[in-house]
Formats: C-alpha cells, structure tokens, sequence
C-alpha cells in the first residue's frame, strides 16, 4: 500500500477466519458475507484508489438488529471492524484491513418517511444523498447539500464525512442539515441522537457524529432537514484574466453581503477539461472562471445580478454570462460537477486533495501551487468552493511513471501544509482518514491529538472502529491517562488526588 503504515494485522484473528465467516453467516444469511478474494477486490479500496488492501471478510447487513449483533460478536472477540458506504471517499477512509471485517452499509437503501410538516425524511443510511433530493423534489422540496458524487455517495458517509458541496456557502454542510441519527456502538448497544426537533438537550452527541468518520459507531438511519425549493435560481458565469482576480471578486462579493447560493472557481487547465467533457458554454479564453448561484425572489435575484456583475467589472473581468433558463444554469453546473472526472481523461491517474484556506489568502496559496507545481514537475488543475475557501487541487500524474506517486503525495502534503500555514485547515469536506492522517500534528499538538483521542476512547475503548485512520499514532487508551513520574516526584504535587 505505497509504503502507508497501517496497524499491524493480528495473527490470532487471521487464524479464526473461517470461524469468523461462519458466524458472521449465521448473523447475516443468503447472499450476506463475501468472501473469496475476487468477489471482495470490488471492496479493496475507496475513492483513493491509490491505496488497497483485502479486508478479512465482507458482510452487508440490512437491519439494525443484524449491524447490532455483528459489532457485539465482534467487539466479544477483539475483532476489528471497518464501517463502509458507497466508497466514494477520497481520504481512504474506508480502507480495509487486513484482519478487519468491513460493514458495508449499502443495502441500507430505502427512504422510511417523508415528513413535510416538519420538513424531515428519514432514510437509511445507503440511500444516496441524490436520492433525497428525487424522492421530494414533485412537491417543490430538496435536500441542500450537494457534494459533486451526490449521485453515488450515501448519506451515511455524508454523515461520516461531514460532506458539503456547491451550495454549501449558503445552506451549510451535513451537520446544518442534519437533525438525527439512529446508530449501533462497538457493543451492539442501538442509540439514538437527536430528532426531528430543531435542538437536542444536553452534549451535542449529534455533532460530535458527524464527521467522525467511522471511529464512533456505525450509522443505521438518518433523519435530514429538508427545504423548499426557491423561488427562482441563475447563476452566472464570469471569466477573470488571472486566478487572482478571480479570487478577490470572490472576497468583494462576500464583503459586499452578499451570500450566493454557490460560488465556485475553476482554473485553465480545469475549465478545458470540464468544457471538453460536458460541453457546458465555459469561455476559454480566460485563466479563471467563477460561477456564482444567486436564489430567492426574482426581484431580489435580478438586484443582486446586477450588483455582482459590477463587482467583477471592478475586478477587471473578461466576460459574463448570466443563465437564461432552468436547463442552462444546470448546464452550467453540470461542468463544475463533471470537473472530477473530466480532468481524468487528460491524465492517466490525479490526486485529489482537499483543504481549507481564509478567502482572502486564496491569490497566496495559488502563488504558492504554482511554484510547488514547478517544484515537482506535475501540473496541477484547480477547482474551489470558492465561497467558503474550500480548495480542490487536482495533482496530475502516471502511476507507471516510477517515483510520480510519491511526488503527487508530497506535492499534496505541501499544499495542505500552505494551508495550515495561512490560517486553514487540513481538509473542509473529505475527511482525514488515512490520507492526511500523518498530516495532522500540523495543526494540532500533542494535547489536543490526546483530548480527540479521548473521545474515541469513550465509545471505542478497544479501538475496534476503523483503526488506523485519522490518529497519527495507534495508541491504548490506557495510555492517554498514564502518570509519568519523574525523578519520583509527581506532577504538580500540591493537587489533591483522590
């Protein structure tokens, strides 16, 4: 696994596999539990593909009480477990195990409520967060968050993920959204947080789910807020000659007061291949491009059309375009949501990265890109959430090429330092998992690393939960509350100790 150092596999679970596989059988019957090496490839990895490893077995429950009994036989047994989705995760967050079983949650399909007097559904967790939206858009409703694997992604893992997407800057990410969950402990223990109510009483137990990417438990059902459509959406389209003017428009725009539905930026090589791909109506004859989503009453979308317009006159831009129809702003959103896989036909393999910067260092970290790029020797195509400092470069190389991978995942490295380093942080949407794992004491010092190390100790003591992703150490709980003593003198001797 390109030399990633995971924990080590434990040789006594190894021996029990195929007592493992028989109980997880009798849990989960039929077609359950895969096994052979080549029906468990299709599990081998995420959506960072430049990782893989088998995981012991696979196991697709489809009730609550089966994920219960599955967790509870396994934490009995000191066997790990890995929680899945869609896999569409780009941080290898659902990287298998060797001696791990992977809990794939897929066939946790089906949407159980829509409830339009409070503006909830309840789904399971493997309904895609598309899914949603589909099943209340006849009655003028949608679900807001809209990252660009909205067609495949679950919306367990947006939970895992804390998940965002275009419209983010105005609606907010997963936990804005979200108003409750049921979820099985490492024990089998099922709990449930939250509701349908707008806040639960006491610790936000919610919160601390949400974005914590398989360590804490196992998400069964999902309860989301769902909005009603606007009245009326365009966006525009807005070429800029340099990516810096681009993003001080973004800035004036914000600094103006006003919050657009969605603000996105591409760069050159980005706009070529979406343009390419999609066929969206993108100017080429431009370095940047911004596209910003404005909704709410016509009047008001009209007013502010116009206002932003001469925001990015100021900001000396080269063209704009505003959408006239329904189908062109979807046109012209259909690009940006392509930008992904577009960018894969111009190079045999990309590294997508995924951190956060204050708005107004965006022209100093894109200086920055440029020279790491030159540094490298590998191109780079950006694409940002631009509202909310988001950025998503793009790392271009050939996995055949020896030595590129490397390079593509230091040049990543140092561009999520570059972040940190202007008052960011290490990821806005796609999670730590094993992909900035060892990035981590870049932003946090030891004490803080141990006081999220904690948490996880209080709903995981045995650190049977997705092991190895997010800490960049694998550590006993038992250690984080060790007594070192020096020279036989306690720390702070004059504290009462009981």
């Amino acid at each position: 696994m390109s030399g990633l150092a995971m924990p080590a596999p434990d040789g006594a679970t190894l021996a029990r596999r195929g007592e493992i596989v028989a109980a997880l059988r009798a849990i989960v019957p039929g077609e359950g539990v895969v096994e052979t090496v080549n029906e468990m490839r299709a599990f081998e990895s995420d959506g960072l593909t430049a990782y893989r490893q088998l995981p012991l077995v696979v196991v697709l429950p489809e009730t609550t009480a089966q994920v219960s009994r599955v967790l509870k036989y396994c934490s009995e047994r000191n066997i790990r477990v890995v929680p899945r989705g869609s896999g569409t995760s780009l941080s290898g967050g659902a990287l298998p195990l060797e001696d791990a079983v992977l809990l794939v949650m897929s066939r946790f399909n089906r949407i159980l409520e829509i409830d339009y007097p409070n503006r909830a559904v309840v789904a399971q967790p493997g309904v895609t967060n598309l899914g949603i939206t589909h099943a209340v858009e006849a009655d003028g409703f949608y679900y807001a968050p809209d990252p660009s694997s909205q067609i495949a992604c679950s919306i367990g893992g947006n939970v895992a993920e804390n998940s965002g997407g275009v419209h983010c800057l105005k609606y907010g990410l997963t936990a804005n959204n979200l108003l409750g969950i049921e979820m099985v402990l490492v024990n089998g223990e099922v709990v449930r947080l939250g509701g349908r109510h707008l806040d639960a009483e006491g610790y936000d137990l919610l919160g601390v789910m949400t974005g914590s990417e398989g360590l804490l438990g196992v998400v069964t059902e999902v309860t989301v807020r769902i909005l009603r459509k606007p009245e009326t959406a365009r966006a525009l389209l807005i070429g800029f000659p340099t990516s810096e003017q681009g993003g001080q428009c973004v800035a004036d725009i914000i600094g103006a007061g006003i919050i657009p539905g969605g603000m996105e930026m591409m760069d050159l090589p980005a706009i070529r291949a979406a343009e390419d791909f999609v066929h969206a109506g993108y100017p080429l004859d431009c370095e940047a491009l911004l596209i910003v989503e404005l909704d709410g009453p016509a009047v008001e979308v009209d007013h502010l059309i116009d206002l932003v317009e001469k925001i990015a006159i100021r900001n000396g831009s080269t063209s704009c375009r505003i959408s006239q129809s329904e189908e062109e702003r979807l046109r012209f959103w259909a690009g940006r949501k392509a930008a992904f896989p577009a960018v894969g036909r111009i190079s045999p393999d990309y590294y997508c990265m995924d951190g956060t910067i204050p708005r107004k260092e965006l022209p100093r970290v894109l200086a920055g890109m440029r020279e790491l790029s030159e540094h490298y020797g590998l191109r780079v195509a950006n694409v940002f959430h631009a509202g909310d400092g988001n950025l998503h470069p793009l790392i271009l190389y050939d996995a055949n090429v020896p030595g590129e991978l490397d390079k593509a995942e230091s040049f990543g490295a140092d561009i999520l330092r570059l972040c940190v380093k202007v008052g960011g942080v290490l990821t806005g949407e796609h999670g730590v998992g094993v992909e900035k794992r060892d990035l981590m004491p870049e932003m946090f010092s030891e004490t803080d690393l141990d006081q999220q190390m904690r948490v996880k100790c209080a709903f995981d003591p045995g650190h049977l939960l997705n092991p190895g992703k997010v800490f960049p150490q694998l550590r006993r709980c038992a250690e984080l509350g060790r007594m070192h003593i020096h020279r036989g003198q306690m720390p702070f001797p004059d504290i009462p100790r009981f």
